[in-house]
């Protein structure tokens, strides 16, 4: 069984992804442009497509600490109804924008954009 592992995003020092083996199931960062008065943290736990978006969880936390055993508390739930199924959903979604998106950059078009080849007679 994979473990959580918390890579630091590359374009903030103060957000951390969350990974579970190859998919991402959360984040972990500094909330930015807040009050000063409230919660300076915020965790994400949760992921689509592969579970229900009302099963995604989020909140705020005064500390880092704080927000990461937050994160692991509803992750513990969130893990519990997942199946392999559901994680495969999510790696066949990222497989696909990433061709979609090669795609575009080779200047081609996704089928879907291409004019149909199927004959049709135009109605009355």
């Amino acid at each position: 069984m994979p473990t959580l592992t918390r890579p630091r995003y590359p374009e903030r020092p103060d957000c951390w992804h969350i990974y579970y083996g190859d998919v991402c199931v959360g984040t972990i960062a500094r909330r930015v442009g807040n009050p000063f008065d409230t919660d300076p943290w915020e965790w994400d736990c949760g992921f689509y497509p592969g579970s229900h978006p009302r099963e995604h969880q989020s909140d705020t936390a005064a500390t880092f600490d704080q927000a990461r055993a937050d994160f692991e508390e509803a992750w513990q739930v969130f893990l519990a109804k997942r199946t392999e199924a559901d994680f495969q959903a999510l790696r066949d979604q990222q497989d696909w924008t990433a061709r979609k998106y090669a795609m575009w950059q080779a200047g081609e078009k996704l089928p879907s954009q291409k004019p149909s080849t199927s004959t049709s007679t135009p109605g009355p």
